[in-house]
């Protein structure tokens, strides 16, 4: 009997948060369903705080469309770049003991990292980091698509990452920079990251529903899948994204309920039930602005948006004559919003399981709305009109580069010809690989498929690992360059369209084996000019070039007779010629200069 009572009070108190008598939450219920059937989205959750009480929360749709669970206050969902802010705090505590100074340059605290110049490597602050105002543009795909497995090796990628503007020129968002002041906590405390997090704020706080492993939220009942809206309004599944190494940029998974802890934190200038758990001075610092995000006069359409700055992991603005701090997070299949208005001492959480979201904003302007007693305002329609508007401008941009795209025109060269690895230092390594009649770029857990478009540029298309290519639209474009002997040399990808120059990635060719006996084949003497030149077979697989007074060249076979010089000779190849007979009598050796022929010598 005693049990059965301990379960209805349990019920009771999990019910009691949505089921309030508040009046300021009538009909609000009904609000967010329709919002749900708005945005066709799968579902969300949301978590209001007041000074230091939890004034409702509740979840809405479904966590798992397929198997229809529903969303809950304590369901799971990956909360993204909303761990910015823990990252600076963190900071903030070690700067109130006097551990750090924000205002001198980074690489006092972390001398491993190191930028493209000198001037960012003495001048880049603690604080610039955490503000985004470095001067260097997002260089997202260098860690999402080109993994890694350890903070450090993403770290040495920074150096080789060229800036776009001048330091503290432009705010420009950038997620290495939060990994770097992940590092940095870790070499002032000799903890790991998460272990410190773990110690002065979220034990602290007592946030238990929550991990960092995209691994422990799958074993977790009560978790969220991620969902995409197809352009045909279906809500498709997506795959979790591994976060491991990106801790301190974007890996905590929790729930509203336990994010609204952190949210009054926040709504209480640092204070949790009467304990201070951050600095005030690092409050007040965290919450000002730090770098101007937009400036100019507010526009018709929002004149009430009169202010868009950043403070440290925070993003500041005005809201209908309200200060308001937020920051929201966006992984693949989820987007979450957290937000506070300090001088109201209101918090408000919502996280979402569908991609690139509208319905978290919409939800925390409607609960803000009641919250801090402004005029009604049907904030699903007035971003559902410049959503759809959206929507057809890219129906018909793709529509029209459809009825532009040539069709059969063939590459310069044998597709064949494409294949190899290209690397670029500043991003990673990626293989291009022909099967059967098509190329396709291999990434760490991601595929392109890429369709010939004219000459040797080339349209990409996702391949999805369980339905296949999707050809509705092209995500980007690959171009191939020639070098003077008319071999691909490297191809150029536009990965941020803030940035006027493509990345280059040089390419180095995949090696063929071949068997000793055709190996043997290619052996012998040949004169060059009447220079004396060797081919030679070594641990019967590898073929040596030898010259007089010079140390041998390896050659790697790319393609039928044709091979490569491996090291210290770029530009360099070798060709082989065979004759009615089928002997090779003749080579051609190919150098930057022009192309010499070699004859068998009798």
């Amino acid at each position: 009997m005693k049990k059965a009572i301990t379960i209805l009070l349990l019920l009771m108190l999990q019910k009691g948060f949505s089921q309030t008598t508040d009046k300021r939450f009538i009909g609000i219920d009904s609000t967010f369903n329709r919002v749900l059937k708005d945005w066709n989205c799968a579902g969300f959750a949301v978590a209001v705080v007041e000074k230091d009480k939890i004034v409702y929360a509740k979840g809405f749709g479904y966590a798992d469309v397929a198997n229809k669970i529903p969303v809950t206050e304590n369901t799971l969902f990956a909360s993204g770049s909303c761990t910015k802010a823990f990252t600076c705090s963190l900071l903030g505590i070690l700067q109130e003991e006097g551990k750090v100074d924000f205002d001198k340059p980074a690489r006092n605290y972390l001398p491993q990292l190191k930028f493209y110049n000198d001037e960012l490597n003495n001048k880049v602050t603690i604080r610039d980091m955490m503000c985004h105002r470095t001067g260097l543009p997002r260089y997202d795909d260098a860690w999402g698509l080109f993994k890694s497995k350890s903070v450090d090796s993403l770290l040495k990628k920074v150096q080789f990452q060229e800036p776009n503007y001048g330091l503290r020129e432009k705010f420009q968002y950038n997620n290495f920079m939060f990994l770097a002041q992940g590092k940095i906590i870790e070499n002032l405390t000799g903890e790991p990251y998460r272990n410190y997090l773990q110690e002065k704020i979220l034990q602290p706080l007592g946030m238990k529903n929550l991990n960092f492993s995209v691994d422990s939220m799958a074993k977790n009942k009560d978790r969220a899948l991620g969902y995409i809206t197809t352009d045909d309004d279906k809500i498709k599944q997506t795959e979790y994204v591994n976060l491991d190494v990106m801790s301190s940029v974007g890996g905590i998974n929790t729930s509203v309920v336990e994010m609204a802890k952190w949210a009054m934190l926040w709504a209480n200038n640092g204070v949790y039930k009467g304990k201070r758990i951050l600095p005030a001075s690092y409050v007040r610092d965290a919450i000002g602005s730090h770098m101007i995000i937009a400036g100019g006069v507010p526009a018709n359409n929002n004149p009430s948006l009169y202010f868009n700055n950043y403070g440290l992991g925070w993003f500041v603005s005005s809201y209908r004559g309200h200060y308001r701090v937020d920051h929201g997070g966006t992984i693949t299949g989820f987007t979450a919003n957290v937000a506070f208005f300090p001088t109201d001492n209101v918090g408000i959480v919502v996280f979402c399981n569908q991609n690139l979201s509208k319905v978290t904003s919409i939800v925390r302007n409607v609960i803000a709305d009641r919250m801090l007693d402004l005029p009604t305002k049907d904030w699903s329609s007035y971003l559902l009109t410049s959503e759809n508007a959206a929507k057809l401008a890219m129906k018909n941009a793709k529509k029209s580069a459809l009825q532009n795209q040539k069709t059969n025109e063939k590459p310069s060269h044998n597709l064949e010809n494409y294949e190899g690895y290209y690397t670029n230092e500043a991003y990673g390594k990626f293989e291009i690989s022909l099967k059967k009649d098509s190329l396709f770029a291999v990434f760490a857990e991601d595929k392109w498929w890429l369709r010939p478009f004219k000459n040797d540029v080339f349209e990409v298309y996702q391949v999805d690992k369980k339905t296949g290519v999707d050809t509705s639209f092209s995500i980007n474009r690959i171009v191939f360059n020639q070098d003077i002997n008319g071999e691909i040399k490297s191809t150029s990808i536009q990965f941020d369209p803030e940035v006027a120059k493509p990345i280059e990635f040089e390419r180095s060719v995949k090696p063929k084996t071949l068997s000793k006996e055709v190996l043997m084949t290619y052996t012998g003497e040949f004169l060059l000019n009447g220079t004396p030149m060797k081919i030679s077979l070594k641990n019967d697989k590898t073929l040596f070039m030898s010259l007089p007074n010079q140390s041998d060249f390896e050659l790697v076979a790319i393609e039928k007779d044709k091979f490569n010089l491996k090291v210290g000779a770029a530009g360099y190849s070798v060709n082989f010629i065979k004759d009615s007979k089928g002997n090779y009598n003749e080579l051609l050796l190919n150098q930057p200069n022009g192309t010499f022929k070699a004859t068998r010598k009798k």
